[in-house]
């Protein structure tokens, strides 16, 4: 049988009216109900030791808004690095306005068919992947979409699309294609010609990517005998800093060309800061009072991209074509690992060059193993087929 227990029965308070009763089994004397009293608060994780009592939202902080707001100075940099600014969020956002649904946040299914929409362009699976890894992660904390469908997808279509699972790598601009481009780009005795010799020098003696080459500092930078010095404070496969010798050459003359840029920025009174940086028409080079009409949230740092079309443009202004591969700034490191592995370094020291993952497959399979194949063709024991004259 059960009995409301508290201050006042049903009859003395109308049903509506009750403030504080217990639903008590009388045979059992346990509470069933709890009217009016915080609810416990606890899910499938909570332990509690013998004699705790079940925690309730009245056990826990009571917060005010200065636990709830952030400064403006955090905002801006919250800002800055917004995930929503992406490319492959703002083609979401515009895929999402012209199919009726909402971005952000968007719902499994809309994260879904976008990720369908993307197979059906034929992209390949890296590609997609960075895009819906970069979408889900500009989601709100708490309302990301589940992937679980979306990877079932993306299984089927890499079964299905073996072509779209092909890696195009760049045409490798070893130093017979880097040599003209960078006389190229001296002859025009420019100050914007100068930066990129030295960008294009440095690229391949680092065998940076081009964001890493981008990021470079002039305090990164200390001159040593016969090289250089770089400071990397991290990299694509590596957390920890790096102090890394480069030696120079004389058909690449890494020291000359970049001391020559870095004293035409000295003479501006720029002694610190990116190395490469935009130059203007005026030959003058940017500075933070320098308000360019295409600055970006990079700043004074040139970006990737930017590197990337500069390789384009002196590659054909030098008169080089390739077997068909694309050309862009990945090449100049493609090309320095192609001229190590052609010279026959090994596994591992061309993973060091490049700073591949320790265990990399890429300088294996990408640069070494096609040189060898290039030495040890077998068919050149085939003697040459000469026709009987006729």
């Amino acid at each position: 049988m059960l009995a409301v227990v508290g201050p006042m029965s049903l009859r003395d308070q109308g049903e509506d009216e009750i403030v504080d009763a217990e639903l008590v089994d009388e045979e059992h004397g346990v509470v069933l109900a709890l009217v009016d009293e915080p609810p416990p608060l606890v899910d499938s994780n909570t332990v509690l030791f013998p004699g705790q009592e079940l925690p309730t939202a009245a056990d826990g902080p009571q917060y005010s808004d200065r636990d709830l707001y952030v400064s403006e100075e955090t905002a801006a940099l919250l800002e800055e690095t917004d995930p929503t600014g992406t490319g492959p969020m703002v083609a979401f956002t515009a895929w999402c306005a012209q199919h009726g649904r909402i971005a952000v946040p968007c719902t499994t299914a809309t994260y879904t068919e976008y990720a369908r929409h993307l197979m059906a362009r034929g992209l390949k699976v890296s590609t997609i992947k960075t895009y819906m890894s970069l979408i889900k992660t500009a989601m709100p904390p708490g309302k990301k979409p589940d992937n679980s469908l979306y990877l079932r997808l993306l299984d089927n279509y890499r079964k299905n699309n073996k072509r779209a699972l092909r890696t195009r790598r760049a045409f490798p601009i070893t130093l017979p294609y880097l040599i003209p481009m960078m006389a190229k780009a001296e002859a025009e005795d420019r100050p914007i010609g100068w930066r990129d010799c030295a960008m294009l020098a440095f690229g391949y003696r680092f065998l940076g990517r081009s964001v890493e080459d981008a990021n470079l500092e002039i305090e990164d930078l200390t001159f040593i005998n016969g090289g250089l010095l770089v400071w990397l404070p991290e990299d694509k496969t590596h957390d920890e800093e790096q102090n890394l010798v480069l030696m120079d050459r004389p058909d690449l003359q890494l020291v000359p060309r970049l001391t020559r840029w870095l004293d035409y920025m000295a003479s501006q009174g720029i002694t610190s800061g990116p190395v490469f940086r935009h130059v203007l028409r005026s030959g003058k080079v940017a500075t933070a009072e320098t308000r360019l009409k295409t600055a970006t949230s990079r700043g004074l740092h040139l970006r990737g991209q930017t590197i990337n079309d500069r390789v384009k443009y002196w590659f054909a202004a030098a008169g080089l074509v390739t077997d068909g591969r694309h050309v862009s700034s990945q090449g100049v490191r493609a090309g320095a690992a192609t001229d190590l592995a052609q010279n026959e370094a090994t596994d591992e020291e061309l993973e060091r060059a490049g700073r591949w993952r320790p265990g990399s497959r890429v300088p294996r399979t990408v640069y070494v193993r096609p040189a060898q194949a290039e030495r040890n063709d077998p068919f050149v024991r085939v003697p040459v087929h000469k026709p009987a004259a006729t």
